[in-house]
């Protein structure tokens, strides 16, 4: 049976300018040398893919887009289609963020047209799921993010085209992370709803003090980096933790 090996994904969100995207894309890429037991992705603001392509060619990391529209093209003033991630470069997208699905009212539909349009362009979607504080307490957390499945996959959903990653709402950027248990339970909930061999990705306040624990569980494939992802020592180490 081949080693595993996790995925180490750094979302930058709207953050970075030219100068500090080139800095951080080449201080990751400097680093990523030798075998490693982690793959590593970065996913920039739009703005920013084609230089850090460029800083980053030749090396192991990959490149990520942070959303895109449903169609291939037309008129749809300020968004970015998946053929156009594509052709700047980017293997995989983050699509279903709770920053898109909240801040900008996706349903599971829209989501759903999206992760489509992503196979369509030949990228891997980053599906991402995940309750509230509200939901979790009433105890409908495992319902939620099921009906989220359900509700954000087309047919014909396979684990060379789709990562999922679990990000409970309250824990992004708050500081706060689920509890081990917690991140277990969940992950084990949705891989029975998800194709065999899938990778399950945890995001939510990792930083380097907590990312060794939440990749040594079992049913954790690796983790979806916010803040942590913009200082280039910290997700350095965050990707040694998955070692």
């Amino acid at each position: 049976m081949p080693e595993r090996k996790w995925l180490v994904a750094g979302n930058w969100k709207m953050n970075g300018l030219r100068a500090d995207g080139i800095g951080l894309a080449r201080a990751i890429a400097a680093r990523a040398t030798g075998a490693l037991r982690c793959d590593l992705l970065v996913c920039p603001p739009a703005t920013l893919l084609a230089a850090v392509a460029d800083a980053i060619a030749g090396s192991c990391v990959m490149l990520g887009g942070q959303d895109c529209h449903p169609e291939p093209s037309g008129a749809f003033t300020g968004d970015i289609s998946a053929e156009m991630l594509r052709d700047a470069g980017c293997s995989h997208v983050i699509l279903g963020h709770s920053e898109r699905r909240h801040g900008h009212g996706e349903s599971d539909s829209v989501v759903r047209s999206k992760v489509a349009a992503a196979w369509r362009a030949g990228l891997i979607a980053i599906l991402c799921v995940g309750e509230t504080r509200a939901e979790r307490e009433a105890g409908r957390a495992l319902d939620t993010v099921a009906s989220q499945l359900v509700g954000s996959l087309p047919d014909g959903a396979d684990a060379r085209r789709l990562i999922v990653a679990y990000e409970p709402v309250w824990a992004i950027g708050t500081g706060l992370t689920a509890t081990m248990a917690d991140i277990a339970d969940m992950h084990a909930a949705i891989r029975s709803r998800i194709p065999r061999g899938t990778r399950i990705l945890y995001g939510g306040s990792v930083n380097p003090g907590n990312a060794g624990d939440i990749l040594a569980l079992a049913e954790v494939d690796g983790v979806l980096v916010g803040g942590a992802s913009l200082k280039a020592d910290d997700f350095w180490r965050i990707a040694e933790a998955g070692r």
